[in-house]
């Protein structure tokens, strides 16, 4: 009896000392350029979004493209090519399931090759909705953007490209359990309802498009960043193309005008650094 009892308390300590590794466990987030990140979750899982990692910013994409050997889920803002990039080669070696709007999943599906079983029910949803993924750990709310969402695809016209609707443009807001909650706003415009965004959930880093042009610029995306009133901003969307000519300084200090608590973090590309709780 008391060799069962020692071995019982041996077990719920292991028990125990798993569940805090667990809760102490970090989130680390990647930057690969343009709008990719990737987010690894305490336990291990792997998020993509908008995987354009073979982007021109990056010297490294493709190399990193041809070692990617683990995704679990990968999350689509909307349809422009910049946005989609690498997604159905990285889904079909990895066997990524895809998060994205009902619209722009069954788009995925038609007009760009994307393995059907890899897009279910599951990963799909619209504006205001959320999904739960990966046991539990993950919680992807689908939230407003201001920009399109035409798919291009090639076809037997003889036009070099023709576009295909795609739905709804949109960014995320990702949950994670023992882990950060991630605002990605997609390519968008400043809207007044970000302001909810941030009320709703509490937003701990928020990935910000700054690039102008097609998005907001540095002013208008700092007064987003006051909407949200996020722990954390991080700029992306920019310096890719020579039309996008919202610099990162332009936006730390549209941010010091407004004399915002938010933490600017500029991120070099392929830089990772780990969120801890």
């Amino acid at each position: 009896m008391k060799k069962l009892t020692v071995a019982l308390m041996t077990l719920a300590v292991l028990a125990l000392s798993a569940l805090t590794a667990s809760a102490a466990g970090t989130t680390d987030i990647t930057w690969y350029g343009h709008s990719a990140f990737k987010i690894t979750t305490p336990n291990g899982k792997v998020l993509l979004i908008d995987p354009w990692l073979a982007n021109p910013a990056n010297p490294k994409g493709k190399e990193l493209l041809a070692g990617l050997d683990k995704a679990d889920q990968i999350l689509l803002t909307h349809a422009h090519g910049d946005h989609i990039g690498n997604t159905v080669e990285i889904a079909k070696k990895t066997g990524a399931k895809l998060v994205a709007s009902n619209d722009l999943m069954k788009a995925m599906i038609k007009y760009a090759d994307f393995p059907a079983k890899q897009a279910d029910f599951s990963g799909t949803g619209n504006t205001g909705g959320t999904v739960t993924l990966l046991g539990g750990e993950v919680k992807i709310t689908f939230t407003h953007a201001l920009h399109s969402s035409g798919l291009e695809y090639d076809d037997s016209s003889g036009l070099p490209k023709s576009l295909a609707y795609a739905g709804n443009p949109g960014g995320f807001v990702i949950a994670i359990t023992n882990g950060p909650t991630i605002y990605h706003t997609g390519d968008t415009d400043l809207f007044g309802e970000m302001k909810f965004i941030g009320d709703l959930s509490p937003v701990d880093v928020m990935m910000a498009c700054i690039g102008d042009k097609f998005t907001m610029g540095p002013d208008r995306a700092a007064a987003a960043v006051e909407l949200v009133n996020p722990k954390m901003v991080i700029p992306m969307h920019f310096g890719t193309f020579a039309a996008l000519t919202g610099t990162p300084e332009a936006f730390e200090q549209a941010l010091k005008k407004r004399n915002l608590k938010t933490t600017f973090k500029r991120m070099q590309v392929n830089e990772t650094f780990s969120w801890k709780p």
